[in-house]
Order: structure tokens, then sequence, then C-alpha cells
């Protein structure tokens, strides 16, 4: 099964940035990936494992703002479908206005 966290913590202070970069850390120290920007993803094998990092997670977080976790199975991860727009580019390829001297 796979566990996502979701994570909206304010930074304007100070402290609430350094609590927002203590519990970033925490959570890729204890195996999670970034999926998006406040959005962690990690692999558990078992509900035992879920409910130990649910724990773990719970201790980690922050006095202020929001975390919250959701956990799909392997099969549900695998049919997430990934929409990635055009990009484009300012930077011009083309040798229309190379000067051979």
């Amino acid at each position: 099964m796979r566990t996502i966290v979701f994570f909206d913590l304010p930074t304007l202070t100070g402290t609430d940035r350094r609590e927002y970069r203590k519990f970033r850390t925490n959570l890729i120290k204890s195996g999670f990936i970034m999926l998006q920007q406040s959005v962690y993803c990690k692999l558990l094998l078992n509900k035992t494992a879920l409910n130990s990092m649910i724990n773990y997670l719970e201790s980690i977080k922050p006095k202020r703002g929001l975390v919250q976790i959701i956990t799909i199975t392997e099969r549900q991860f695998s049919k997430s479908k990934y929409l990635i727009g055009k990009s484009t580019s300012d930077i011009v390829d083309s040798d229309e206005r190379l000067i051979i001297l």
C-alpha cells in the first residue's frame, strides 16, 4: 500500500520556516519521496507499518498548519495518470539569422 502525505504549512515567520524544513527533512529521512511540492509518498508493506508510520507522523507534525494522510493500494496507485502540459521556451533554436563571415 502507498501512504501519501499532503501538507500545507505556514512559512511566514522564521520559526514557521524552521518547523517546515524540519518536517520535510524528517519525511525524507523516513523514506518518503516527493511527488509534487508538499505531496510525499511512501510504500508500506502492511497495516502494522502503516500504523507505526501514522504514529511517527503525528509525533513530528508542526504545531501549525495542515497535514493530511491518505492510504491507497498499489493497484490504485499504478492507475494514476500524469497529465503534463506542453512546454514552451523563449529560446529560438534556429539558424535563420546566422551570419557567416
